[in-house]
């Protein structure tokens, strides 16, 4: 079984959410900043990851409808 430290772009994969937080020491962000300077899948990923971000962002600034609320709220399962 491979390991993700063995595979770069696992380790990316496993490190993509912190970097984009910036959670990451300066060291990890280097070797992250680094592995997506060189590999275009990795990059491509990050790219969507960051768009992702950004619409969510954006989607969370717009008013709901009522009706969709009225719909979302009809989805609830109640806690017990």
């Amino acid at each position: 079984m491979t390991e993700p430290h063995d595979d770069p772009c696992a380790h990316c994969e496993e490190m993509m959410q912190p970097y984009l937080d910036h959670m990451l020491s300066d060291d990890e962000m280097r070797e992250a900043e680094m592995h997506l300077d060189e590999c275009e899948w990795c990059r491509r990923r990050y790219r969507f990851e960051e768009s992702l971000r950004r619409y969510v962002r954006q989607a969370a600034n717009q008013p709901m409808p009522a009706g969709l609320k009225v719909k979302l709220a009809a989805l609830r399962i109640p806690l017990e």
